[in-house]
């Protein structure tokens, strides 16, 4: 019998899924919607590489095709808007766990991504904006300044964050919604986690990532129940050492 051919009967594998994220200078991933794809991942059951990047390597690693994380590559597919991750990797891998129910599902979840970009991040950048420019690694901080406070109609970042604990109350009063929902279930998916906790937890990872200000009260014992169950998933994939602490 004569040997089979070369790369007969061998699997191709797979492509690699890498997953750019932005780290600051302690390495720590600090984007909130990396975060959320962080999470899809580990939902889906997907393993990958993570490639970090400062905020002024993005425009060079990718040529300046795109200009902000998360930035997910598989083989010849690079995506870049978490939205479009996210239901990329649900239609790709189907055999993991879906991260939506039903279309009916999906776009629920989004009407509260932006009732929460709305009505809470907004706020929480008012706060945390000169936290993230102290945690940036040294080289990015010029360049981090520049772009925000362009934005800021000429506003330094010290003089638009300084009333930011006056601000607290505001933003802890707007989270009333999540507290309402998590008083009924451990989730906002209900039973298990869905794509609306990774949203969610990510906005508080990221806050997490720099915060020099608690944001949460002590008090706040429904947010927290569902914080600890949330940081727990995966193995405690949220879990880090570098963790600023969210409650005063």
């Amino acid at each position: 019998m004569s040997p089979p051919a070369h790369g007969a009967g061998t699997k191709t594998q797979p492509p690699k899924v890498r997953l750019y994220e932005l780290v600051l200078e302690n390495g720590r991933s600090a984007s909130p919607f990396v975060w959320r794809i962080r999470y899809a991942l580990a939902h889906k059951g997907i393993a990958f590489e993570s490639v970090p990047l400062g905020f002024t390597d993005i425009a060079q690693a990718f040529g300046g095709r795109f200009k902000t994380v998360p930035v997910l590559e598989r083989g010849a597919a690079m995506l870049a808007e978490s939205w479009d991750i996210a239901e990329y990797i649900d239609r790709e891998f189907p055999a993991g766990p879906a991260l939506f129910a039903s279309p009916a599902e999906r776009e629920m979840v989004r009407l509260m991504d932006a009732w929460l970009s709305a009505e809470v991040m907004r706020k929480l950048f008012r706060v945390y904006v000169l936290d993230i420019h102290d945690a940036a690694r040294p080289r990015d901080r010029p360049y981090f300044r520049q772009s925000r406070e362009a934005r800021l109609k000429g506003a330094t970042l010290e003089a638009y964050t300084a009333d930011r604990e006056a601000r607290l109350p505001a933003i802890r009063e707007a989270l009333a919604p999540l507290r309402t929902q998590l008083s009924r279930v451990p989730f906002l998916g209900g039973g298990a986690p869905n794509y609306a906790d990774y949203i969610a937890l990510g906005a508080f990872q990221w806050v997490a990532s720099v915060s020099t200000l608690p944001l949460l009260a002590r008090s706040d014992e429904v947010l927290r129940a569902w914080l600890d169950r949330g940081f727990n998933l995966y193995g405690g994939l949220a879990r880090d050492p570098r963790s600023q602490p969210l409650f005063e």
